[in-house]
């Protein structure tokens, strides 16, 4: 990596190697909210199967 830098430096790139890095931890960002995201959903989803399963059971309870 240290070989890349020192290209780039020397051609005077650095103004798109500081874009790369950018967008590199910007989408990495980006994917681990996503990832995030869909685990939480998966989270609420399954609060939300067993809320609905405690009310069957006692619906059951009252007939």
């Amino acid at each position: 990596m240290d070989d890349l830098t020192k290209t780039i430096v020397e051609r005077g790139d650095l103004a798109h190697l500081a874009l790369f890095l950018w967008a590199t931890g910007a989408s990495s960002l980006l994917v681990w909210a996503l990832r995030e995201m869909a685990a939480g959903n998966k989270r609420f989803n399954d609060f939300v199967s067993e809320i609905a399963s405690l009310n069957r059971l006692f619906r059951r309870g009252d007939e």
